[in-house]
């Protein structure tokens, strides 16, 4: 390995989630003016990644006012405090160029479905951990005790999938008062 693959490699970040063009994100980026600096978010639509390694990047495009802004942010650039994925879009390209054409609904992205339900990136990373979990955990933690605190006093919850029971009707003859 050479001198120059050893720094690139030091630079490179970890912990950037996965995207592709057609996602939805949210870039936190550090803006630097003068003496003072504070980080300027900036949300819309990757319409390309290109590069490898340290000199990747990916283009954002959002509507402002009616008006298209792309800005092109490096991957691996110390002045990114954070990306968030807000949405995965379902695109079959890598280069979204005609979004540049269109204006209004017609410049959106359809978001990816999966089951009927608008796939977004929390639930993607929900459907990730959960699949990464072993099957004996979830039968550990399907036989915990219920909490006795909460039969104590009186706060009892259904369980999920149960149906609701309904309750009795208090009876009219304990107030003294008959029904007839």
């Amino acid at each position: 390995m050479t001198a120059i693959e050893t720094i690139e490699k030091r630079q490179l970040r970890k912990g950037l989630p996965r995207f592709k063009a057609g996602d939805s994100v949210r870039v936190h980026f550090r803006v630097i003016e003068g003496t003072r600096s504070r980080v300027q978010v900036f949300e819309g639509i990757v319409i390309k990644r290109q590069g490898a390694g340290v000199r990747e990047t990916f283009t954002v495009r959002k509507q402002s006012f009616g008006v298209g802004v792309e800005r092109a942010f490096p991957l691996h650039s110390p002045k990114i405090e954070k990306i968030e994925v807000v949405q995965i879009g379902d695109v079959s390209r890598a280069k979204l160029y005609y979004l540049r054409e269109k204006v209004g609904r017609k410049a959106r992205v359809r978001a990816k479905q999966y089951g009927g339900k608008v796939l977004s990136a929390d639930v993607d990373e929900a459907a990730e951990e959960a699949s990464e979990k072993a099957p004996e955990d979830e039968i550990e933690a399907a036989e915990e005790p219920v909490a006795e605190e909460s039969v104590a006093s009186g706060d009892e919850q259904p369980e999920p999938g149960s149906e609701p029971q309904p309750e009795e009707p208090v009876a009219a003859e304990a107030d003294g008062q008959e029904t007839s």
